[in-house]
């Protein structure tokens, strides 16, 4: 299973482009309220969660997203389930992946030392010990990070690429019609 974590505060692209984006290539996918089954995005659009953290089987965690947007970032730092869910993907051998400012909750537990991260413009502190990174989505072991909500397509696709393979990842792209914008 891939749990995202919601909290109030959460950047709403950043959250729902990956679950959407991973249903769509076959994942379970679970949305996890942190401050209840509705919860309020960074821009005040409201998600109602598919669970709780009471309801998760931590065993069943496959990977872990954790979306950024302020505060809903903090807030995913400091809820108590958000460790646990942690160590459980750990345990599993299963992926983290953070994106814009949710990269401190994987920072401030030493979980990026000594791998290379990216992060939104101004969160670099909270990466510690990592090598940092310019590109938009970067991959290094079991850890995916992502810049913030303009690259949140690309992040969901490297996921999938990631854990359904290349023509997976190729097929999601065309069956979303990606890159058909005619230049200018």
């Amino acid at each position: 299973m891939v749990l995202v974590l919601l909290a109030d505060g959460f950047e709403e692209i950043e959250a729902l482009t990956p679950i959407d984006v991973l249903r769509r290539a076959g994942l379970s996918v679970v949305s996890c309220g942190l401050s209840g089954s509705l919860v309020r995005g960074a821009h005040g659009i409201y998600v109602k969660a598919d669970t709780s953290p009471e309801e998760v089987d931590p065993r069943e965690i496959d990977m872990l997203i954790l979306p950024g947007g302020m505060p809903g970032a903090t807030n995913i730092d400091a809820h108590p389930s958000t460790d646990i869910f942690i160590d459980a993907v750990k345990k599993n051998g299963g992926r983290l992946a953070a994106i814009c400012a949710a990269h401190l909750v994987l920072g401030r537990r030493g979980l990026l030392a000594g791998k290379r991260a990216c992060c939104y413009p101004g969160f670099e502190s909270e990466l510690r010990g990592a090598e940092l990174s310019e590109w938009g989505v970067v991959t290094d072991g079991n850890v995916t990070t992502a810049r913030g909500m303009g690259v949140a397509l690309d992040f969901s696709k490297e996921l999938v690429r990631l854990t359904l393979g290349e023509d997976k990842a190729r097929a999601i792209s065309a069956s979303i019609m990606e890159h058909t914008i005619q230049p200018l």
